[in-house]
């Protein structure tokens, strides 16, 4: 049947229409396409990352857990470092790897290796606000800066330590803190200070610390 005049001319002008605007058209659905394929793609691999970032530090906690009083064996502390290594280089935007360091530290710390223990907690404070898959929260970092203050202590860098610890806002780690402060001043020879640092300690503190007194105790009525 013949066209009318009218839908030839209808016709004719979609043709045209398509002529002009055709390749634009193919070009535009094609990049939705790509860009739609494109975060599919990021989506499935996002998730796919936290899965195994999660596995990897499950298998930390796993470790980690012993009855009390029972020391890891040095087979499962290598293992949690080397572990919390592997979420450090595959998975280092992850908030897993941030809590994983923060146990390498600790097993690192046990063996006497304190160096090592620095290391894992100064990547932890370097890389904990910048978290892909979230932030570390305020309690983490301040463990971790606490720990790193103690650490440097440990190995005779009082000075350090102290640059560390002053000018934080400890939040609800004041006792923590404070006592770390009264342990530096101590070392620096500044009794006054570490007698007003731990007096700070006891009452900040959630409950009474017989070591923590003692400390105090200690120093007596010196200056």
């Amino acid at each position: 049947m013949a066209l009318h005049a009218e839908e030839e001319e209808s016709l004719e002008a979609i043709k045209k229409w398509w002529d002009e605007n055709g390749t634009m058209v193919v070009v535009v659905v094609v990049a939705a396409a790509l860009l739609w394929g494109g975060w599919t793609f990021w989506q499935s691999s996002r998730q796919a990352s936290i899965a195994a970032a999660s596995n990897l530090y499950e298998e930390i906690l796993t470790l980690a857990s012993t009855e009390p009083g029972v020391a890891l064996s040095d087979a499962d502390r290598s293992r949690i470092i080397s572990v919390a290594g592997d979420l450090q280089t595959n998975h280092s935007g992850s908030v897993y790897a941030l809590y994983g360091a923060l146990f390498a530290a600790q097993q690192a710390a046990t063996a006497s290796d304190l160096d090592g223990a620095e290391q894992q907690l100064r990547w932890l404070l370097s890389n904990a606000q910048t978290g892909l898959f979230g932030n570390a929260d305020e309690g983490l970092i301040l463990t971790a800066q606490l720990r790193l203050g103690r650490i440097l202590l440990a190995k005779g860098e009082a000075e350090q330590a102290l640059a560390l610890v002053e000018g934080l806002d400890p939040g609800t780690f004041e006792a923590g803190f404070a006592e770390l402060r009264g342990d530096i001043y101590l070392a620096q020879g500044r009794l006054v200070d570490a007698r007003d640092a731990y007096t700070t300690a006891l009452q900040t503190g959630t409950g009474a610390s017989t070591f923590l007194q003692m400390k105090l105790d200690e120093l007596g009525n010196e200056s």
